[in-house]
């Protein structure tokens, strides 16, 4: 897994800025499981990284808080019994974290009033619905 990971736009992440870390995969596997190390460790530098815009950069330290040890972010990945699937993975999963958590807040919803021939409307079909009841109130025949 070689080359800078698309972020949003033109903005990239290095590689030079990720460090990568492996180590064997837990679970069931048989033999192959004790002697391949195919769990992957992405770990990136959030706090003292240049490949940010500073306004990206802030709004990711923020929203990614709780997620964050000493400013770097850590991803796991290990579905995959090939290292290097797990590799493209830990790479999809922090471009995608880092997109999500800096991207622009969603514009303030402006409040608008209801239209009246729809309040309208919601009232004649509750009054339909309350002489419907009404009609089927016990009678004594």
């Amino acid at each position: 897994m070689s080359g800078p990971h698309v972020i949003r736009g033109s903005v990239l992440l290095p590689e030079a800025e990720l460090v990568w870390r492996f180590s064997r995969s837990s679970g069931p596997g048989g033999q192959h499981v004790n002697t391949s190390d195919s769990q992957v460790e992405l770990r990136f530098d959030l706090a003292a990284t240049t490949a940010l815009p500073p306004v990206w950069k802030e709004r990711a330290l923020e929203r990614l808080a709780s997620r964050l040890v000493g400013g770097v972010l850590t991803v796991r990945a290990s579905e995959h019994r090939s290292q290097w699937r797990n590799r493209e993975t830990a790479a999809v999963r922090l471009a995608a974290l880092l997109a999500e958590a800096t991207a622009p807040p969603p514009k303030p919803r402006r409040a608008t009033k209801i239209p009246r021939g729809i309040n309208e409307r919601r009232l004649r079909e509750k009054k339909q619905r309350a002489e419907t009841k009404r009609g089927r109130q016990g009678r004594d025949w």
